[in-house]
């Protein structure tokens, strides 16, 4: 079809190694400048195509884009926006195709979870409808891990990373003082429904660093009773104790102990807040001093500590999905694929987006101990693989040594739109 455009957008949450994805479809793309010709990107994700609002990344140097791979969060502004269905509501999506054809845009690398995915296949499906072709290719990503057919998703590993690495410092801390300070130590981790991200704080421990963990799974109910007596057990044995807590704990009712009672853009409840609950529990029930922690932002913002199998494997989603466009296809994923643990070997491999949209995939019961506490040796060896290696970003003046990119827009050519 001649040599066409490209549109690149980032969308949900951000992490870690988004910018990474986003480096490898951007330096794949230019190496292929005799079919693609301009990589447009969305400024603030999906928003960024609704309003015409493109980022021309011909305007960024090469030693920019190549920073991209070391540096946090979403370079270009990432959204939580859902668009309408079609059949309820096809304005939104008739803008998209809209703007596409306005920029000449023959491809759509959408970087994201589960909601992205969603759109990804529906801009694919009303193109081939209206017959603009359009291939539109997801780009995994979610520090939640909850991606279904991936074996895991880039962000979830510098996550898991970073509890694993907390959970443990913190432990030390903690062991520390509990002679006559804190003698249990709370931290919140993200995961609203899978509690991949809990689970990695179960690698804190292991054979030659003991140390008392007690995880609450989003995938466990909630028991007070068989909580509080773990966490003495722990306290008699040890001294001390930590707790790493799903913000998404639900009670024996489906209730979340930390719902604020608000919704964001997906309709989802707004939760965060979970450790000093958790924490309450622990005063009210035993009476010990404790302290407690949220990671929230920190946890998928740690560039500095980012996992280097996840970095690898975050730029390599990028490139394949250049690379699978190139080859012809559309409404795919590229994924990743374990092909061994010990020793760990990967490779890239790819599905269709309708085994992917609105799919989440939990922790399996075989990675959770029988009392529902703790991680198996079958998590452990899933989790370990993905939080190896280091690969530290430039440091300037004793700090990272991020980049900032110019974002310069192009012209826009239709009316405005109202969102």
């Amino acid at each position: 079809m001649g040599r066409k455009n490209a549109f690149y957008a980032q969308s949900g949450g951000v992490s870690a190694v988004i910018n990474a994805s986003a480096c490898g479809v951007i330096q794949t793309a230019r190496e292929h400048g005799d079919i693609i010709d301009k990589i447009l990107a969305g400024r603030n994700g999906i928003i960024g195509a609704l309003t015409e609002d493109l980022i021309d990344t011909a305007r960024e140097s090469d030693a920019a884009i190549a920073a991209l791979r070391h540096t946090p969060a979403g370079a270009f502004g990432s959204c939580r926006y859902k668009l309408e269905s079609p059949e309820q509501d096809r304005r939104e999506y008739e803008r998209l195709i809209e703007v596409f054809k306005a920029h000449d845009i023959g491809y759509f690398f959408y970087n994201g979870g589960g909601d992205s995915a969603d759109t990804c296949l529906k801009v694919s499906q009303l193109s081939e409808r209206i017959g603009f072709p359009i291939q539109a290719i997801h780009v995994p990503k979610t520090v939640d891990n909850d991606l279904p057919i991936t074996d895991n998703c880039p962000g979830f590993g510098s996550v898991a990373k970073y509890i694993a690495v907390s959970t443990r410092e913190a432990g030390f801390d903690v062991r520390s003082m509990a002679k006559t300070s804190t003698k249990v130590f709370v931290l919140e981790v993200m995961g609203r429904h899978a509690g991949w991200i809990a689970a990695a704080g179960g690698l804190a421990s292991d054979a030659q660093t003991d140390i008392p963990i007690v995880i609450l799974f989003p995938e466990i109910p909630f028991d007070r009773e068989r909580f509080l007596a773990k966490v003495d057990s722990f306290v008699k044995r040890s001294g001390y104790c930590a707790v790493v807590v799903s913000e998404g704990i639900r009670d024996p009712d489906g209730r979340f102990l930390a719902d604020q009672g608000l919704k964001d853009a997906f309709g989802h409840a707004q939760l965060g807040g979970v450790a000093p609950v958790v924490a309450g529990i622990v005063r009210d029930g035993l009476g010990l001093k404790y302290h407690w922690a949220t990671a929230d932002y920190l946890q998928r913002a740690a560039r500095h500590i980012a996992s280097k199998t996840d970095v690898e494997q975050a730029y390599a989603m990028g490139k394949a999905a250049v690379e699978l466009a190139l080859a012809g296809e559309n409404s795919v994923m590229p994924t990743v694929v374990r092909v061994s643990s010990q020793p760990y070997v990967w490779e890239v491999g790819a599905t269709p987006l309708s085994q992917v949209a609105n799919v989440e995939k939990m922790l399996p019961k075989e990675y959770i101990t029988d009392d529902g506490f703790g991680i198996t040796e079958a998590c452990r060896e899933y989790l370990l693989p993905l939080i190896q290696g280091e690969d530290y970003p430039p440091y300037r003046d004793g700090l990272p040594d991020y980049v900032t990119l110019r974002n310069e827009g192009v012209e826009k050519k239709l009316p405005d739109f109202e969102l």
